[in-house]
């Protein structure tokens, strides 16, 4: 779906941005496959809050979110009003499982080790 003007979620929805569905390596040297439609490619996503609900209150824009795998919804393609496309997804808010300032680096499984330098 491809939309253009002013879109905002409605009450705590939650729009995302820069989803990583990039293939990751953890500090051990396990290699955590992109998703290709895959079994082995399951697994919690981060991405980057572009825009929130009036009644949101567990995020801000801005931040990263580590969001369950799968609880988000097809691609938006949002044209912005200098004409470039981006990749929205609304995201189900009980699916949120980590909160960050920065985004984080490395593979899921370093990032949930490091769970007490992030705040929720």
């Amino acid at each position: 779906m491809k939309v253009n003007g002013k879109i905002k979620p409605l009450g705590s929805k939650i729009f995302v941005c820069d989803m990583d569905f990039g293939e990751q390596i953890t500090a051990n040297g396990i290699i955590v496959p992109s998703d290709n439609a895959k079994g082995s490619g399951i697994h919690p996503r981060w991405a980057k809050v572009w825009a929130k609900g009036d009644l949101q209150t567990d995020v801000e824009r801005g931040q990263w979110i580590l969001i369950e795998h799968g609880r988000w919804t097809r691609t938006i393609e949002y044209e912005t009003e200098q004409g470039n496309i981006m990749e929205l997804r609304m995201v189900d808010n009980d699916a949120i499982l980590l909160v960050s300032d920065t985004k984080p680096t490395g593979a899921i499984q370093r990032e949930v080790q490091g769970i007490f330098d992030l705040h929720v």
